[in-house]
């Protein structure tokens, strides 16, 4: 049974996560050893699945959670298939990228790379990437920034650790590949913010304990600070972890 924390905000998640910048995808795509199949693993709504769509020939996006996979964004040359990271029905030795965007910190680390172990072909791209805490410009950033490091602070889930430290105790056990330093830069109107922030699954769990009041307190706090249709710059660091998994 995997710890499910974003089936109830499915349609949330579709409509408020950040999307990944070019730069990435042209990285994935260039450290790649060829281009017939990519494979990511904990896809959610398919958002880094779409992309690598046009780009690669067939792409095999897995995620255990059916809500998430009922919202994603349909294309020709993916495949969805509700199933776990660690227990894929993919094919040995084909996939030429195996790939999580900001996912591998709720895998069981050693039967996921097992898994990738079996699904790459020789050359293959193991890839991790993933988004930690945010900046938002203006004085609307110190109450983004307090409600993550303090009003949720006790209720993000076990995992959550790995994103904080940029996925530095997720080792491949491979040769690993060098990735440029990139970021998530967004433009944003409070309301996309506050979508995001709903998302979080620290908010749903503290929603949970508590009722929806310090969200709520965060967003009038945050409508006071910040014009209803005025867009401000969001940034997240990006976390990449690279590897070339070896000739059997």
């Amino acid at each position: 049974m995997f710890a499910d924390h974003f089936s109830n905000v499915a349609a949330k998640y579709a409509a408020y996560r950040p999307r990944y910048p070019e730069a990435l995808l042209e990285l994935l795509v260039r450290e790649s050893p060829a281009h017939a199949l990519a494979w990511d693993a904990g896809c959610g709504n398919g958002q880094l699945s779409v992309a690598l769509a046009a780009r690669f020939e067939h792409v095999i996006a897995t995620d255990p959670a059916r809500a998430q996979l009922d919202a994603a964004e349909a294309r020709p040359n993916v495949e969805y298939r509700c199933e776990p990271a660690e227990q894929s029905s993919l094919a040995a030795g084909r996939a030429d990228l195996c790939v999580a965007a900001q996912a591998a910190h709720w895998f069981d680390w050693p039967r996921y790379t097992s898994e990738v172990a079996r699904v790459a072909r020789p050359g293959a791209l193991a890839a991790l990437v993933g988004y930690g805490g945010l900046t938002v410009t203006g004085d609307a950033g110190g109450l983004v920034a307090h409600y993550y490091t303090v009003t949720t602070a006790g209720y993000w889930p076990k995992g959550r650790e790995h994103v904080d430290n940029f996925y530095r105790d997720l080792v491949w056990p491979w040769p690993e590949v060098a990735a440029p330093r990139m970021q998530i830069v967004a433009q944003w109107t409070r309301e996309e913010l506050l979508g995001y922030l709903a998302t979080w699954s620290a908010t749903q769990r503290l929603t949970a304990a508590q009722g929806d009041a310090p969200y709520r307190e965060l967003c009038d706090a945050v409508a006071t600070r910040w014009p209803t249709d005025e867009r401000r710059e969001v940034t997240w660091p990006l976390a990449i972890r690279l590897a070339r998994v070896p000739s059997r």
